[in-house]
């Protein structure tokens, strides 16, 4: 069986052809990456992404990126037995985008067509990426900071952002600081030049629930300070939040009991924030497992991969005409009955 997976909910607008042997939906080895095209829009220095600038970047790359995803995998469009499309949640513009492309190739060739949940892909394919069994998942990225275990055919929350996620931290702190976005990796480049001259900043958790909106005031005054190294910020910054993060996840762990702790979306590149999480895990006798870095991010595999095990096991389609996006989709409201 073969899937294109088109990503368009921010920043990246991306596709891909996967092949998955219908015989043994959900083992690794008979899920097949055959290619994996993207684009990324980059805003302005000191800049956030503008909905309407990032729709125009993905209608123009959006040819491109197809035709290259096509050709790299070998497999041509009348070829495809699914497409399946990122739904939401996501930004307004960006979403359509992705959305028309979807229904236009799915109306030509007469292929059915599958709506998928943003933050569920990153899970899904994080899963089968790792060989995880029953991982305690910690999804972090520019629109979601979420702690999650699955039970009962749904992926429950055990604590989330109760304002800004990690990655809008990270950026609007760097924006702040004249980066460009995203600004993960200027961050965490400068954290490692500092001396370790950490500076105290908010730190904020409600249970499992952390907040990190304080923090980013704090940190853009002390950026902005004078006769203060940025390295240093950047280095009390990471410092902060993460130790936030790792103490829900370690209170999250202790109460779920799982023994894999697996961690998506694109902060999971922070090297900082996989050791210390790999410290929590092995203070409570479990093992953290980082999703491969190159599809941490956005990317149209993961959504190929969820729209397939959701149709095979679902056989859930919809109709062209009523292909449609949806800016906020909780996913924790999805049931899922593959696993």
């Amino acid at each position: 069986m073969y899937t294109l997976g088109i990503e368009s909910t921010a920043h990246t607008i991306g596709c891909s052809v996967i092949k998955v042997d219908l015989q043994r939906v959900g083992n690794r080895s008979k899920c097949e990456i055959l290619s994996d095209a993207r684009a990324v829009y980059k805003a302005p220095t000191g800049s956030g992404i503008h909905p309407r600038e990032a729709s125009r970047h993905h209608c123009d790359k959006a040819p491109h990126i197809l035709k290259k995803s096509l050709n790299d995998s070998g497999i041509k469009a009348s070829e495809l037995d699914l497409i399946a499309y990122s739904a939401g949640p996501g930004l307004g513009p960006c979403l359509r985008v992705g959305a028309v492309l979807a229904r236009a190739i799915a109306a030509f060739y007469n292929k059915s067509l599958v709506p998928v949940n943003h933050a569920l892909g990153h899970v899904e394919l994080g899963i089968v990426l790792t060989n995880s069994i029953d991982p305690l998942v910690l999804l972090v990225s520019g629109g979601h900071t979420m702690i999650l275990g699955f039970n009962n055919k749904k992926w429950r929350v055990f604590g989330e952002t109760l304002d800004i996620t990690l990655g809008q931290l990270l950026d609007q702190f760097g924006r702040a600081m004249g980066f460009a976005s995203p600004c993960g990796s200027v961050i965490e480049q400068l954290a490692n030049q500092s001396s370790k001259n950490y500076f105290p900043l908010p730190y904020i958790i409600k249970g499992n629930d952390v907040s990190l909106s304080g923090l980013l005031t704090a940190a853009k005054e002390l950026g902005n300070g004078k006769n203060i190294e940025l390295a240093d910020v950047c280095y009390s910054l990471q410092e902060t939040s993460f130790a936030i993060l790792t103490e829900a996840v370690e209170r999250a762990l202790s109460f779920t009991n799982k023994k894999e702790v697996l961690i998506v979306g694109g902060v999971a590149a922070n090297k900082r924030l996989g050791y210390m999480l790999r410290e929590a895990c092995r203070r409570l006798s479990s093992k953290a497992i980082i999703c491969p870095i190159h599809y941490a991010g956005d990317n149209g595999t993961q959504i190929a991969w969820t729209g397939t095990i959701d149709h095979i096991s679902t056989g859930n389609r919809i109709d062209v005409e009523k292909a449609a996006t949806q800016q906020s989709w909780r996913l924790d409201t999805i049931e899922v009955t593959w696993r």
